[in-house]
Order: C-alpha cells, then structure tokens, then sequence
C-alpha cells in the first residue's frame, strides 16, 4: 500500500480540519455562492479543490521549494495573485441589480459562465503562494520515512486533500448559495450581495500583495 490506514486517516482528519477553518478559499467560496446562486459556489469550490493538485505536483517535483527559496519569484507571484483577485472582487462590483432583473436566469447560469467560474476559482488557488508554502510544509509531515516512495506518497497525500477539498468545498458553496438565493429573493438586496463578495475579494487581494 502507498499509504497505511493509519497514516491516510490521520491525514484526513487534518486536511478536513484545515479546509474547515475559516480562510481566503472559504470566504470567496462564501461570498459566490450568497452573490451568484448554488451553482456558481458549487463550481468555484469545485475549481479551488482542484487547483491543489497544481500545488501537490510543485511539491512533488520540487518546484514549490525553488519558488519559496526565490523571494523574486515568490513575489512576483504574490503580486499576481493579489491583483487577479483585485479584478474578480471589481468585477462583482460592478454586477449589478439591474443586469440580474434584465435576465431572470442567475447571471452565473447563463452560458459558459460556470466554466469561467470554475476556471477562476482553479487559478485564484493555483496562483496563492501561501497555498504553496502551506502544501511544503504540510504533506510532507505525514510521510512515513523508510516505507519507500516518499514521491508517491506525497502524491498520494495531495490527491487525498483534494478529493476531501472537492467535498467540503462543494457543500459551502452549493449551501451558501441556497441561502443567498432567498435573500435574492428581497428587493436591493442582490446588489449589495454583489458588493460584499466583491469587497471580500479585493480584500484578500490587497492582504495578499501587502501581506508578508
């Protein structure tokens, strides 16, 4: 076996642990799914998830620690990070009552909005370097020296936290999307849910270019 039961339940226990503290990943997926429905958390979720797997193999291949070793390069990719989410957080700005009462269908259900939802919520993981530094420090300590393979168990570990992310993620934002959708229901009230998830990303945005 790649990975033993104790060693793969130990794992999980703390991977479901980390992904259910509050952080940037929980917030957005938060704030999505109250703005645009449950469609559009379940599939940002969905696309946070599986940007770990971007992180797990930057691990694996050693890549990540050249990253983290290189303050250039960290910084450069702290600064893209930061303005990627600044110009999602204007972007829900600028979505406004009047676009949702236009076209009853929620905005993210129209055609082809899901897949740019998934794809954003997949880059805003991939391109974090703090998810980076924290894949570098966490699987690492559940690998079992000696056993062989410490390759493929890490590789293992990172898929493990992304099946478990795909779960936890898909449930807050298919549930916070459901409450949003009633309180969509109350006249004004989608716009200044528009607003809020908006100021949440440009939130996280400035922490993580000012942020060190």
């Amino acid at each position: 076996m790649i990975l033993d039961l104790w060693q793969a339940g130990g794992f999980l226990v703390a991977s479901i642990a980390v992904t259910l503290a509050p952080g940037p990943d929980n917030l957005m997926i938060l704030s999505l799914g109250l703005s645009r429905g449950r469609r559009a958390g379940f599939v940002f979720g969905l696309g946070c998830a599986l940007g770990c797997l971007f992180h797990t193999a930057l691990a694996v291949l050693g890549l990540g620690a050249l990253i983290v070793a290189s303050p250039e390069a960290f910084f450069a990719i702290q600064i893209v990070g930061g303005f990627y989410l600044i110009w999602l957080g204007i972007g829900l700005w600028r979505a406004s009552s009047a676009e949702s009462a236009k076209d009853s269908m929620p905005l993210a259900e129209r055609e082809g909005q899901l897949w740019r939802l998934f794809g954003r919520g997949l880059i805003a993981n991939a391109i974090n370097p703090k998810v980076m530094v924290f894949f570098l420090a966490f699987l690492p300590q559940f690998v079992t020296a000696g056993q062989g393979g410490e390759v493929i168990q890490m590789a293992a570990l990172g898929g493990l936290f992304t099946v478990q992310a795909v779960v936890l993620f898909g449930v807050i934002g298919w549930f916070s999307g459901t409450f949003g959708q009633w309180l969509r229901g109350m006249p004004g009230v989608a716009n200044w849910l528009h607003k809020i998830a908006g100021t949440i990303f440009l939130g996280l945005g400035l922490r993580l270019i000012l942020v060190r």
